[in-house]
């Protein structure tokens, strides 16, 4: 029997962006699930208790560090990395205060994301 496959939940409004997480994840062997809004992830009640949270910054609606916000509201720690084209050290700071694990630049490298996921769950863990 093999082993049960981690989940990451991707949150971004960008649909190829999207596509392209889930491809990219789901080589590496992550069962990956996808919102496209931040609404989309606040209304599902069936959240996984064990998984990575991978969220845009910049969305309609909300913004990542919101969307983080109001799920740590809702007592969900679920680890968070955050994926923006501009960071910087303000972003970072606003960031960490919202309980973000990790905030990654666009484009991601090939193998950032990935490891950054691995940590976050084994570190939850």
């Amino acid at each position: 029997m093999s082993p049960v496959p981690e989940t990451v939940l991707v949150v971004d409004d960008d649909a190829a962006v999207r596509a392209a997480l889930k491809f990219a994840l789901e080589v590496e062997g992550f069962h990956v699930q996808l919102y496209d809004r931040p609404q989309a992830l606040l209304a599902d009640h069936n959240l996984p208790e064990r998984a990575c949270l991978v969220i845009d910054y910049r969305m309609p609606e909300i913004d990542g560090i919101e969307l983080v916000d109001q799920l740590r509201s809702r007592n969900v720690s679920l680890p968070a990395i955050l994926i923006s084209g501009r960071v910087n050290k303000h972003l970072r700071s606003l960031a960490q205060r919202s309980g973000v694990t990790l905030v990654l630049e666009k484009p991601l490298s090939d193998t950032a994301l990935v490891e950054s996921i691995r940590g976050a769950l084994a570190a939850a863990a």
